[in-house]
């Protein structure tokens, strides 16, 4: 068919491809700002049936990022308004349209129709939920993440590989600000959801290497791309002490900062660092962590929190701290 032609004239891609994008379906959570994307590329691209989970209505303030809506579709539904534009882009993709929110009541029966889970929303609660119903189904789920110019990308349990809630344990974020408070760059979600979209065709396709076992951290600012590799956590034995990765307020900190080397984890060409910081940008951290072999314990800080518990969580596997923490609100 000529409307694919760009892609299955590649080598790698060729009919085949495309012939597994017809066969698959995948069902992506959330239509807002990362969800847009996805839906675009993946129906543009001749993915046989998506599934759009949204329950809430498109309003003037979803137009500055989530582009499958205009101001015709305001106070429509989100999954329905976004399943009308595929449908005139690619009348060949089964569109099924959820319009609701995912719910422990729903997750189950939603998710065990997809053969992939596209993660497109924006708070924790709902990403523990796929990451439970995926693991208990035995499905893989693209992850995607924002934070004001941040972001991140990561594949989970795929075949055997980590599940989400062994990278970001739930007592590790519970205190982190979200994009509602802090804002966000429109074209970032926009950049984050078209990597999902890529990442599931690798593995619809085969094609590349896809982003199992890693964490993709990028910053639009500064346009740096940095992937940490991680790897499943050892199962607990009784007595052995928890996750050495803490969460601590500018106040705890400033409260007993002689205890702290405290590490500033910004680039270079952000904000200057704290007179008593030690500065290692978080996308060199992994090639200095020599740097950091002290008696004291160690405190982590960045403009929001965002990057200082990416810092903390990277040390941590390593296993050669005891102590590290991270400061999640602004310190100064």
């Amino acid at each position: 068919m000529s409307r694919y032609i760009r892609q299955t004239c590649l080598a790698e891609f060729g009919l085949e491809g495309q012939n597994r994008l017809k066969e698959t379906s995948v069902v992506v959570v959330g239509a807002g700002g990362i969800g847009c994307p996805v839906l675009q590329y993946l129906a543009a691209a001749g993915l046989g049936n998506i599934g759009i989970v949204d329950g809430d209505i498109v309003e003037e303030s979803n137009l500055q990022r989530q582009v499958l809506f205009g101001t015709s579709t305001l106070g429509e539904n989100k999954a329905a308004a976004a399943a009308a534009y595929i449908n005139n882009l690619n009348p060949h993709v089964n569109a099924e349209v959820y319009s609701c929110h995912l719910t422990r009541e729903n997750a189950s029966s939603i998710i065990s129709k997809y053969d992939f889970v596209i993660d497109c929303t924006d708070n924790f609660d709902t990403r523990y939920l796929i990451d439970e119903c995926c693991e208990a189904l035995n499905k893989a789920w693209i992850y995607g993440a924002i934070h004001c110019y941040e972001a991140q990308v990561a594949i989970f349990n795929y075949r055997g590989s980590p599940t989400y809630l062994q990278l970001f344990p739930k007592q590790s974020v519970e205190k982190i600000p979200d994009c509602a408070d802090s804002g966000v760059l429109g074209v970032l979600p926009g950049l984050t959801g078209m990597l999902q979209a890529t990442e599931c065709i690798k593995l619809i396709t085969g094609i590349g290497e896809p982003l199992v076992g890693q964490l993709l951290v990028f910053n639009v600012l500064t346009m740096q791309f940095v992937t940490f590799p991680f790897a499943v956590k050892k199962p607990k034995i009784s007595g052995q002490s928890k996750c050495p990765v803490h969460l601590l307020s500018a106040k705890e900190y400033r409260d007993n900062a002689e205890r702290y080397l405290l590490v500033d984890v910004r680039e270079p060409n952000e904000v200057p660092v704290f007179p008593i910081a030690k500065r290692i940008p978080l996308s060199e951290l992994h090639l200095r962590i020599d740097e950091l072999i002290t008696d004291k314990e160690i405190a982590f800080v960045c403009r929001s929190g965002n990057r200082s518990r990416q810092a903390a969580m990277l040390l941590a596997k390593t296993n050669r701290f005891n102590q590290l923490y991270a400061i999640y609100e602004t310190l100064y």
